[in-house]
């Protein structure tokens, strides 16, 4: 039983280039449903990555962000090298 989707223009018009790049490089006609059903296949053997993509970004930084993680830093004058720190924590 075949289901609509609705989709804006922008991606409908991708979606029939890539179906005519197909046809263009591989010499085969393939319908939009078997390049979707491809398309969710190869997403879900990665929905990490597909979930992921989903999630807020927090990286990189706006420069708001930057300027506000840098505002009340200081330097000490004091340089700590990483035996300094593994004494600290292992002491």
């Amino acid at each position: 039983m075949a289901t609509s989707v609705k989709m804006d223009e922008e991606t409908k018009d991708r979606l029939e280039l890539l179906q005519a790049e197909i046809k263009q490089q591989t010499g085969k006609q393939v319908t939009q449903q078997a390049l979707l059903a491809r398309l969710v296949d190869t997403a879900y053997e990665s929905r990490d990555d597909v979930v992921d993509s989903f999630r807020d970004k927090t990286v990189p930084l706006s420069e708001d962000e930057r300027a506000a993680m840098q505002q009340g830093r200081f330097h000490s004058g004091t340089e700590t090298t990483e035996e300094d720190i593994d004494e600290i924590l292992y002491g």
